[in-house]
Parts: structure tokens; sequence; C-alpha cells
């Protein structure tokens, strides 16, 4: 391999990584209105809420990419390629990082909602203070397993012409007709990029975990 040949690869790593944070990033933020709506006490909103939960994760990444590309984009507005695989990543983000949320949030013992509430604690101050350290403890681990998993779905990014790792290598194994070679260093290179989320969450993980035993 030349060193143009891994040019190629870094900008496809480069692409790789702004997209899984990107759409990490939107999918954080977005369920937590989301999970707002999956608790509320109104039936209804909370039917709504897990009715587009479902419809989201079950629809394939691949095919929401070519809804917002090829369906959205040709036939209302005009969208790039990289703006409708982060949107498209995002939305599926948002709905998994809900459950994620949820997940968390249950598994916080009722007793501390009533002993916030017998102490007179206002909601916020019962999540910012009480219930959202524990549940950030929970669920760091489910969610950094998600994000080295949305890592490994940008590659679908690459059917609609975003120029990530995946497409880089495709492109590259059919100049050099050299495909077990290229694929290799590409699935590398995914190796390498989950190894540090891997790490930063085990420490994260490690260190919320000692300020509880303290």
């Amino acid at each position: 391999m030349s060193a143009a040949d891994f040019l190629l690869f870094f900008r496809g790593l480069i692409w790789t990584a702004g997209l899984t944070a990107g759409s990490f990033i939107i999918g954080a933020m977005l369920a937590v209105p989301l999970l707002a709506a999956r608790r509320s006490r109104f039936m209804l909103v909370r039917i709504c809420a897990a009715v587009t939960i479902q419809i989201v994760r079950a629809i394939p990444p691949i095919l929401w990419l070519f809804i917002i590309f090829f369906g959205l984009g040709m036939s209302y507005f005009p969208i790039n390629p990289f703006a409708a695989a982060l949107t498209g990543l995002g939305l599926i983000a948002a709905a998994n990082m809900a459950e994620i949320y949820r997940g968390a949030l249950s598994s916080i013992h009722h007793g501390q909602w009533e002993a916030c509430t017998a102490l007179d604690l206002g909601r916020w101050h019962t999540m910012r203070d009480v219930v959202a350290p524990q549940a950030l403890r929970v669920a760091l681990p489910s969610a950094a397993s998600y994000l080295i998993g949305l890592m490994k779905e940008t590659a679908v990014a690459s059917t609609i012409g975003v120029t990530e790792l995946a497409y880089q290598g495709n492109q590259l194994s059919q100049l050099t007709f050299r495909g077990l070679e290229v694929f290799a260093i590409v699935g590398l290179f995914y190796i390498f990029l989950s190894l540090p989320v891997a790490w930063l969450s085990r420490l994260a993980d490690a260190h919320l975990r000692s300020k509880v035993a303290r």
C-alpha cells in the first residue's frame, strides 16, 4: 500500500469519526425529550413515543438513509449525503438512547423517589442531584457499547456516497484489485477507533463507581 492509499484511508477515517460523533450527540440530545414523552403521565403521549421508538428501531439503517436521501432529498428538498446520513443515524441513535436512558431510570429504586418527595425536593433537583448521577453510571456501559455499534453502522453511509472508511476501501479495492488486503486494513481502522471508546468508558465507569463508594 502506498502513502497515497493510506491518505485515502485517513480521509475516510475523519468522515467516519465525524459521522459517528455527530450522530451520537444528536441522538443523546433528542433522546431526552423522547424519554420524557415515554414516561409522560398522559397515556396518549406515552403510546405515541413508544410507537415512534419501535418504528425507528424496526426499520434498517440503510433504508432510513435511502428514505431521507433518495426519497425526501430528491422529491422535496435537496440534501447532501453527509447531512442525510447524519440525520438518519441521529434519529436511530435517539430512539436507542431513549431506551438506554429509560432502562437506567428504571434501575433507580422507587424508594429514592419517595425519599426526595418526603424531603420536598422539586422534580428538577430530584433528577439533577439524586437520580441523574446514578442513572448515568448505569447507562454508561450500554451507551458506550451502542457508540461502538453506531460507529460500525456508519458504513451504510457509503451506499449514498459519504466518503467514509467503507466507501474509501471499496473504491481502493476496485482500483487495486486487492480486496482482501484493503478491507483488512479498513477493519483494523475500525478496531483502532473502537478501542479508545471502550477504554474511556471503563475509565469513566471506574471513576463513577469510586465516587459512589466514597
